[in-house]
């Protein structure tokens, strides 16, 4: 376990940098075009630029999840688009390969300031930069855009006004509650595995099938409490939120119970490699899937941890879109855990059999033991008993034999 968690977690966790982030300029002139061509060419793959016609366009992008920060121009343009800009291109562009370089740092860090107000005054008349943001999508992309966008806003002369399209809830300023919440449904649904298994293994299949969907059902109640009453991580939206942590929870209990006829005593590092190694890491909680390297991003597009962390986001702060793709991966793994309990079904099935077909062999065994052992009796003599001289010899002789066969049969018994 300590090997798999330092894996996992340094590994996903340990150096974050941007790989293909989206991000966008806002304009429609060859100056957009020409900032964004810059910023492409010396980024090297760490962001992917691409131009946005106008700032509401732009907004519904962010919204959608599309693009993770749109820098809007100030009104008079970009001071290098043409003429004499080359200069001052090669400055915006070494901007804002400055600021990519440093983008790892910056999510690292967690700073967030500045992703909700003003960068600083502005001279009154002078047109300012604008970047949008979303951080309900992941504060740490929203503070690594803003970290390439900084030196950019400074070539024009003026602050960074920073505008957040989709802030996250007042009670949970930097968005992160949610992959706590998964966390803590997470533990509820993989340590009732072990309990179920342990303490319910004499109990049939079906019947701990049942425990586990019940099990899961409490604990989306508990979640969903946390999420609302209790920390107010979610102000509206509930039973859709109990509903995928009912579906996440139950995934979970499903294939861990049915993995227990399997991994017995390994079922607990069966399912912590499952639901927290691989799980917790690839949910884009702490960073999205553009932050991390392949193997992590690419679990990110169907793991069920994210399902749930995207999901959430989702239905809480982006008007469901693209929630039905996430629930569909909740979904799958909820099939995937009944199929899991079938399959355990028909291996516990063939045990019984097995274990039925091995007595009876035991049994008919013994009994051939029995009459093997046990001599056959005496063919009984026709007419009178003879007597002889010796005859109170010939009685005791009789009876210690009777009492020799007896003891012989008891002894046979018992093997």
């Amino acid at each position: 376990m300590c090997i798999g968690m330092g894996q996992a977690y340094l590994g996903a966790f340990a150096h974050p940098a941007p790989h293909h982030l989206p991000v966008a300029v806002v304009g429609s002139g060859r100056s957009a075009q020409l900032l964004a061509q810059s910023i492409n060419d010396k980024a090297d793959g760490d962001l992917e630029v691409r131009t946005v016609g106008d700032r509401s366009a732009a907004v519904d992008r962010l919204k959608h999840q599309d693009i993770f920060g749109a820098y809007v121009l100030p009104a008079h343009g970009a001071k290098g688009a043409a003429g004499t800009a080359g200069t001052a291109d090669a400055s915006v562009a070494k901007g804002a390969s400055d600021g990519a370089d440093g983008a790892g740092e910056a999510a690292a860090s967690g700073a967030s300031a500045g992703t909700s107000g003003a960068g600083g005054a502005v001279a009154p008349g002078k047109p300012a930069p604008e970047l949008l943001v979303a951080t309900a999508a992941s504060d740490t992309s929203a503070t690594v855009v803003q970290k390439v966008f900084t030196p950019i806003a400074a070539h024009h002369g003026a602050p960074l006004k920073v505008t957040d399209v989709a802030p996250p809830a007042e009670d949970d300023p930097t968005g992160q509650g949610i992959f706590f919440l998964l966390v803590a449904i997470s533990i509820g649904s993989y340590a009732s595995v072990a309990v179920i298994g342990d303490a319910g293994a004499v109990l049939p299949l079906r019947l701990r099938a049942a425990l586990a969907l019940g099990t899961s059902f409490v604990v989306g109640l508990i979640g969903t409490a946390f999420a609302g009453p209790v920390f107010h991580l979610v102000d509206h939206g509930l039973g859709g939120l109990w509903g995928m942590a009912w579906l996440y929870s139950a995934g979970i209990l499903l294939i861990g119970t049915g993995l227990h006829t399997f991994l017995r005593r390994w079922t607990t590092l069966g399912v912590m490699t499952l639901f927290v190694m691989l799980n917790f890491t690839s949910s884009g909680g702490i960073f999205r899937p553009e932050m991390q390297n392949g193997f992590f991003a690419a679990l990110h597009s169907f793991w069920n941890g994210a399902g749930f962390v995207e999901g959430t986001r989702s239905h809480v702060y982006f008007d469901g879109y693209g929630l039905p793709g996430h629930v569909w991966t909740l979904v799958w793994w909820l099939v995937s855990g009944l199929v899991t309990i079938g399959v355990a079904a028909l291996a516990e099935k063939r045990r019984r059999t097995a274990g039925a077909e091995a007595a009876a062999h035991a049994a008919a065994v013994a009994a051939a033991a029995v009459a093997a052992t046990v001599p056959e009796p005496a063919p009984e003599r026709s007419g009178p008993p003879m007597r002889t001289a010796g005859g109170a010899g010939a009685g005791h002789g009789s009876a210690d034999a009777a009492t020799a066969l007896e003891e012989e049969m008891e002894e046979a018994v018992g093997v």
